[in-house]
């Protein structure tokens, strides 16, 4: 199979030019003016542009949490994605206290296995890390291909290991080659707080923003630099979302150490006032919460910085009634909400658009970041011969308006239900196959394929 994809503008993080690109078999053949070729497939992409599929590094698919599964499968998932223009997800595998790795991995892998439209590829969350854990360290790098490992300083008795854990799994990570990345917000303190609040009856959503105060993400991001600047670890703080934590990563440069970061859409454009809703508030119920306006403008400089490298997404979906399992008290919301469709578009239309990011700043934090800092560059996030045929065909001019009753996520609600939005996915590639045109999936299930990643390093 080939196609020719003509007259487009084409973006990558450093380029920005008009071209042809052909494309033949699952990669980029070539890319220049005029390519005199002939092909299976000529697409006019005149007027619009042409950027790397994106890669989405946070996601949570089929997962199961607070006594529920989250409501997106790797079927519905990547299939939403691939419509919002990201041909790659980084889910994560949780560890279950007491039991290997191996046995978390054949889990999700029951569940991704053969299911997926869009490619992936896993994080390893480590909960109890021991001398059987450490031995599996170098398996999962060396034989799986999982060379990022996610800690978790909240979730105390399921997910959250202790500073002494971390400590050892740092320096058995940085032996082998791989990262540690983080939730990092201080669990004993959050813990705390919503034991607190629960008992003088203040049970509504908003008491969920205010069990998690600045200074426990702030604190937490600290101190992980400063256990990741001991060990020497490569180094990655997960949806940061204030000008706290993005403080200590700056103190951090100070001694001239690189803490990767990344935040997600939410947290650029969406704020602390929606938990005064209620029961709606419980729609944005996530960890960490939505913050203040003084935040967003943080992250955002913090993109124009190079201090934050990545915009993700930490998609999490749960239907309303599932979120309901906390309608009378906050602490039983179910943590996440949808945006793994709408991230692309809106970080467009939000960031590009209004002029707070430019378009090479785009490709950098939706793809070729998370490409060069997991292990994947240049077969992923990179637009050149040779790399993988993931390309998205935008219009940039095209207005729309997100819905629950247009997205295609397996979600009966939206975080962003009636936000306008300038700019669409109009095709999109996954290996050289249009899998996506016009709203219509042409690729079948079980089409994505697993990425196994290379070793990690301080320098994209």
């Amino acid at each position: 199979m080939s196609i020719l994809i003509k007259n487009g503008r084409i973006l990558t993080a450093s380029e920005d030019y008009h071209a042809d690109i052909y494309v033949e078999g699952e990669t980029i053949h070539s890319i220049g003016k005029n390519l005199n070729v002939s092909a299976n497939r000529v697409i006019d992409a005149t007027g619009k542009v042409i950027f790397p599929g994106g890669i989405d590094p946070h996601v949570h698919l089929d997962m199961p949490f607070m006594g529920t599964y989250s409501s997106d499968n790797y079927e519905t998932g990547t299939r939403a994605a691939l419509h919002g223009g990201t041909t790659m997800v980084i889910d994560f595998v949780l560890q279950t206290q007491g039991k290997s790795l191996h046995h978390a991995l054949e889990s999700w892998q029951g569940r991704s296995n053969g299911n997926c439209y869009g490619d992936y590829s896993f994080h390893m969350a480590v909960t109890d890390f021991n001398e059987n854990t450490r031995q599996e360290i170098s398996q999962m790098i060396e034989e799986e291909g999982i060379t990022s490992f996610k800690t978790f300083m909240a979730y105390k008795g399921a997910l959250m290991i202790d500073d002494g854990q971390m400590v050892d799994l740092m320096q058995e990570v940085k032996k082998r080659g791989g990262m540690v990345t983080v939730h990092a917000t201080n669990g004993d303190m959050i813990d705390k707080l919503i034991a607190r609040h629960r008992a003088e009856g203040k049970l509504s959503p908003l008491y969920h923003y205010l069990s998690q105060p600045e200074v426990t993400e702030a604190e937490a991001s600290g101190r992980f630099g400063d256990m990741a600047n001991y060990t020497g670890v490569p180094a990655y703080i997960v949806h940061m979302t204030c000008e706290g934590a993005l403080n200590a990563v700056r103190r951090a440069t100070t001694r001239n150490q690189k803490i990767f970061v990344e935040t997600c859409i939410q947290y650029l454009i969406l704020d602390a006032s929606l938990y005064q809703k209620n029961p709606e508030g419980a729609k944005w119920v996530m960890s960490p919460p939505l913050r203040e306006k003084k935040d967003q403008a943080a992250l955002w400089a913090g993109l124009n910085q190079g201090l934050v490298q990545v915009v993700g997404t930490d998609h999490c979906p749960f239907m309303w009634e599932q979120k309901m399992m906390g309608a009378v008290d906050f602490s039983k919301i179910p943590n996440g909400h949808p945006a793994i469709e709408n991230r692309m578009e809106l970080l467009w239309s939000e960031g590009v658009r209004t002029g707070k990011i430019s378009a090479n700043k785009y490709v950098e934090v939706t793809s070729a970041n998370a490409a060069k800092i997991f292990g994947m560059y240049p077969k992923k996030g990179c637009i050149a011969p040779g790399s993988d045929a993931d390309l998205v065909i935008f219009d940039p001019e095209e207005a729309h308006t997100i819905s629950a009753a247009t997205h295609h996520m397996n979600v009966d609600y939206s975080a962003y239900e009636g936000w306008e939005v300038q700019g669409k996915c109009k095709t999109v590639l996954l290996r050289g196959q249009v899998a996506v045109d016009e709203g219509n999936v042409l690729i079948h299930k079980g089409y994505g394929e697993f990425v196994k990643r290379g070793k990690a390093g301080l320098v994209i």
